[in-house]
């Protein structure tokens, strides 16, 4: 059996903060700290390997067992579902999903509302919570832009500073939960590589202590 354990990283910020973490947890990071265009790494030792992903793919690739521990924000499993163990909040990456919108948007008074957004689902969810009729619009770049050029009425959307949605004229009308990374691991693998995945999980506890 491979006794090699593979993280799924998010290319960017949220690999750095993984990877700094895991430094923490006796893990030589250092290559994946210094720029590359490489997607495989693996540790001095051999023991860790690293495969470098799109932040909506992390889920996938441990569901489907390529990777067996992965790091990847709240908002991503939220919307994809998939079929993991979410074993830790990381404390990092953090921010909010909100709908956003105009200053003085009224969202209760209205029926077919329109929606940009890249979070189908969870838009869908909440708004079906709440008793309203929904028009879905799948953007996956300049979400903001949605209520500016009259695309749609609101966008649902992550927010960390707000800036960007201020400087474009709008404001958060509704915040829905926050969100950070987190930490997932396959299912089969918490079984299969218990004696590797187990002590590695609880030295990332320590280290969030």
């Amino acid at each position: 059996m491979d006794k090699t354990v593979t993280f799924a990283l998010a290319k960017g910020r949220l690999a750095e903060k993984s990877a700094e973490l895991l430094q923490k947890c006796g893990i030589d990071c250092a290559n994946i700290l210094e720029p590359t265009r490489k997607l495989v790494l693996t540790d001095a030792s051999g023991k860790y390997k690293f495969i470098f992903v799109k932040p909506s793919d992390v889920p996938i690739y441990v569901e489907r067992g390529v990777a067996d521990i992965g790091v990847v924000g709240k908002d991503t499993l939220m919307e994809d579902g998939a079929d993991v163990y979410e074993l830790a909040d990381l404390g990092f990456a953090k921010c909010r999903l909100a709908v956003a919108g105009y200053p003085g948007f009224d969202l209760t008074d209205r029926t077919g509302l329109k929606v940009a957004t890249k979070y189908g689902n969870i838009a869908r969810r909440y708004f079906e919570s709440k008793g309203q009729n929904v028009e879905i619009i799948t953007l996956h770049g300049s979400i903001e832009l949605g209520p500016i050029v009259g695309l749609s009425d609101v966008i649902l959307d992550i927010v960390e500073s707000g800036k960007t949605l201020k400087e474009n004229g709008l404001t958060v009308l509704e915040e829905i939960c926050d969100v950070s990374a987190r930490l997932i691991v396959n299912k089969v693998s918490l079984k299969t590589k218990a004696q590797d995945i187990k002590p590695l999980v609880e030295k990332i506890f320590s280290a969030l202590e």
